[in-house]
């Protein structure tokens, strides 16, 4: 019965469209939609084409703490500056979000990605938007050439990947695509170091006493990493 009400004329979804704005970035309209529960309503959705997004890594993921690149940008929306990994959108429709992620990464931080590796998507608002964004990491950096739009006032900053992370942790980094990234990459990539006894993790606070010779120091420095280790109070 469930899957017959999910099909055909009652299907959830949208029954009409009324636009309000149709902008260079966004696109505002007002759906009307079939809920799962067969009723209708109202809702604003902002449309929107997407976005790559790219965390820089300068040398290898398996150094134990490798640097990477952030951009600290002056956002009007937010009143001041943040904390970003680089990102951008497709130019035009279409457009591979690999082509989109290292033409972005090129342009606001000079450097070209060797090796892009996709890590997984987002949706950033979806409560009254589409907009998807795609992540990655680039390694194996070379010098390329910087080319920022007339509204992009930004800076390259570089510092290691556990420091990073520690600024996510501190509550300075609060974009959410850039989160995501600089968490993915610290807990799920972020190669081995060798086997110690302890290690201090700066941005944790505390020693961390190694069991099984896994895991970063990146990874280490992740408020409630749950990795096979035993945590003492320092």
């Amino acid at each position: 019965m469930e899957d017959e009400q999910k099909s055909g004329a009652t299907r959830p979804g949208r029954l009409d469209r009324r636009m309000v704005h149709d902008g260079r970035i966004v696109h505002l309209s007002v759906d009307t939609v079939r809920f799962p529960d067969g009723s209708v309503g109202e809702l604003e959705l902002v449309r929107h084409d997407g976005a790559s997004a790219i965390l820089p890594v300068m040398g290898s993921l398996d150094e134990e703490d490798p640097d990477v690149l952030l951009l600290r940008q002056y956002r009007y929306a937010t009143g001041g500056y943040l904390w970003e990994v680089p990102a951008g959108m497709p130019r035009e429709p279409g457009e591979p979000w690999e082509v989109c992620a290292r033409r972005e990464l090129e342009e606001e931080t000079g450097y070209k990605a060797g090796s892009l590796r996709p890590l997984t998507r987002i949706y950033t608002t979806p409560g009254f938007s589409d907009e998807v964004i795609h992540l990655y990491v680039g390694t194996d950096l070379s010098e390329g050439r910087r080319n920022l739009d007339d509204d992009e006032f930004m800076e390259v900053v570089r510092m290691p990947l556990s420091e990073a992370v520690d600024r996510v942790r501190r509550g300075e980094v609060i974009d959410c695509k850039s989160i995501a990234t600089i968490l993915y990459v610290a807990h799920f990539l972020a190669g081995p170091v060798g086997v110690a006894d302890v290690s201090q993790s700066r941005a944790y606070g505390r020693p961390i006493r190694r069991t099984d010779g896994r895991g970063s120091r990146a990874e280490r420095a992740l408020p409630g990493w749950h990795g096979a280790c035993t945590k003492e109070r320092a």
